[in-house]
């Protein structure tokens, strides 16, 4: 049963109460991006930092009061040209030397007391100065994150199929239950192993909460509403990335900044309560035919919107009458998962693509924001200016993808993002600072273009029966282009000019992929595997609509004023109206005036004077 048309318009349509139900979709996104890009300042290393002097390395002759803070610092720590004090050596004197000139031989050995760390942006400690993690112990970092991303993997296809088989809701409440449990265990941590641990584990929690009302929201719109609805979500998302930095500067510790990240996550606990903000899919319902509880859900939407929806002959049993003749009253609920993907060619192809072009979105990013960090070394200068991109990359979206359709406009930024990055590796010794910062921020703001419409793409064009799960996997390669990051500062930047190039040229290939993707442009949801079949890529080339056809063999459909659809409406009308128990009135059957004998001679009269 087609729910875009036959069923949506009985609802109220995108009526008052789905757009009240899509404002408190939206508070989830912010709560989810809280915690993960607070990872950013968990993870930060300070701009500078050194070896804490160790009195045990200096000869028993030497006296700290003969010398100034700076020329005890200059005398304990060797100087490296142009990075200041050395971060992770101290000088070791002879004991009975007296010569503290730079010619007296000193051995070089690594920190003995620990570190002592200049400000931190927004902090004053984090995950790196409470356990020490620079110099040897720097591939914690990069591992972190590492873990963090793999939680999110983990979560988006575990919980993408949960999606599928227990609903928007369920997966939702389950997912902000338990990851704000994490988070508060997250604020309790005492070793870097604990606390790995449970970032992986509130990172996959996290990414079914995010999943779960993307997917709610869309499923609650029509076409011409879908995009700003999604794109809204994604200015929540800049919202709480431009109140990170402010609330870092307050809460002034990592554990603090966690507990006050936890916080959204515990009020939206609320919908436990309050399931009318947070209701399951209808959509979802209907495609894995629940049909007692998609009536009761349907009902309240109509009631809520201001429609009637009542059980009754008019106006709208005519819906519910097609929803019982279409289904029957003993139909089975029927779900999928992701695994039946390999019996289809279209939907997996699709998956396919939209997870190639947001891995290529989520990984190329770090190549632009790495020559931002080269161009300037100040931390908030690269994070406010990759949160203005964000920005700007939902404006362009806003205005030009109901109008040049969806297809195009991401063809046209991975164009965009594969030609900025080419430029910076081909031509970045030959161009001044300013071209690489104006080719660094384009590439940016359409990689990250890229990324949000690559998502917003696949949850358009996957059916709502595996919507969930495919939605899922295509997030999880996402996920898998931002750890790639961190694993070229697990190897120090070693691998950074091939992984550069390897991106750039995915950014290329992907334009010829992204020809393959049908249009979804003013399309309806697909809901059934066989729907999500049917779609069909558009035609490379505008072309006549009256090419091929032959005006002798045209044949026109004759006029009819019989409209089986009508004839159908009628017919389960009647059908209920006559198997119902609590009719307004009853059928009274006659009862003959005459008894059988009587009325049998007064026949065989009438027929001798008709005879006569």
């Amino acid at each position: 049963m087609d729910y875009e048309t036959k069923v949506f318009p009985h609802t109220g349509g995108y009526g008052r109460y789905n757009r009240i139900v899509v404002l408190f979709s939206w508070f989830p996104n912010l709560a989810v991006m809280l915690n993960l890009f607070s990872d950013v300042f968990y993870t930060l290393i300070p701009e500078s930092y050194h070896c804490k002097p160790d009195p045990r390395l200096l000869p028993s002759t030497f006296l700290i009061s003969n010398f100034t803070s700076q020329s005890y610092l200059n005398l304990t720590i060797p100087w490296v040209n142009g990075t200041g004090l050395s971060h992770c050596e101290l000088f070791k004197y002879t004991s009975n030397t007296s010569d503290f000139s730079a010619n007296v031989p000193r051995e070089r050995v690594s920190c003995t007391k620990g570190w002592e760390y200049a400000h931190v942006a927004g902090l004053q400690s984090n995950f790196v100065t409470e356990w020490n993690l620079v110099c040897q112990d720097y591939w914690k970092i990069p591992v972190q994150h590492i873990c963090f991303m793999t939680g999110w993997i983990l979560g988006y296809i575990l919980l993408g199929t949960i999606c599928d088989w227990m609903g928007r809701r369920r997966c939702f409440l389950l997912s902000i239950s338990v990851s704000s449990l994490f988070g508060i265990a997250v604020c309790l941590s005492n070793s870097v192993v604990v606390f790995l641990l449970l970032r992986l584990c509130q990172g996959a929690m996290l990414a079914g909460v995010f999943l779960s009302s993307y997917i709610a929201r869309l499923e609650l719109c029509d076409p011409p509403h879908r995009l700003m609805v999604a794109m809204v979500s994604g200015f929540f998302a800049v919202v709480a990335e431009l109140l990170l930095p402010g609330i870092a500067a307050l809460c002034r510790d990592w554990p603090v900044l966690q507990a006050v990240a936890t916080l959204p996550l515990i009020l939206l606990l609320s919908y436990w309560c309050c399931a009318s903000v947070f209701p399951e899919s209808p959509r979802w319902l209907l495609a894995t035919t629940q049909i007692p509880q998609v009536k009761r859900s349907l009902q309240e939407f109509s009631t809520r919107n201001g429609v009637c929806l009542r059980d009754e002959i008019y106006p709208a049993e005519i819906l519910l009458s097609e929803i019982d003749s279409a289904y029957g009253d003993d139909s089975e609920p029927s779900y999928f998962s992701v695994l039946e993907l390999r019996r289809t060619r279209v939907i997996w192809k699709n998956c396919l693509i939209l997870s190639f072009t947001l891995f290529i979105g989520t990984g190329i990013q770090y190549c632009f924001t790495r020559n931002l960090h080269s161009y300037s070394t100040n931390f908030y200068f690269s994070y406010f200016l990759r949160v203005i991109t964000g920005a700007l990359a939902c404006i362009f979206l806003c205005l030009s993808v109901n109008h040049f359709g969806r297809r195009g406009m991401l063809l046209l930024s991975a164009i965009i993002t594969g030609l900025s990055s080419l430029l910076l590796l081909a031509l970045t010794q030959y161009l001044r600072g300013g071209l690489v910062l104006v080719l660094s921020v384009v590439g940016l703001l359409f990689s990250q273009a890229l990324a949000m419409l690559s998502v917003f793409f696949a949850c358009e064009v996957m059916p709502t029966v595996v919507r969930g799960g495919c939605l899922g996997l295509v997030m999880a390669a996402g996920c898998v282009g931002m750890a790639a990051s961190s694993l070229m500062e697990l190897q120090n930047n070693s691998g950074y000019f091939l992984h550069q190039v390897i991106f750039a040229s995915f950014a290329v290939l992907s334009v010829l992929c992204i020809m393959l993707l049908p249009e979804s442009k003013r399309k309806p949801l697909p809901d059934s595997l066989k729907d999500g079949e049917n779609q069909r890529r558009p035609p490379l080339f505008l072309s006549r609509p009256d090419r091929d056809n032959l005006p002798l063999l045209c044949t026109r459909q004759p006029l009819s004023e019989y409209n089986p659809e009508n004839y159908s409406r009628l017919v389960s009308a009647t059908r209920r109206m006559l198997t119902k128990d609590n009719l307004p009135y009853r059928i009274a059957v006659p009862t003959p005036l005459l008894s059988d004998g009587e009325t049998q001679e007064q026949e065989n009269e009438t027929q001798r004077e008709v005879a006569s």
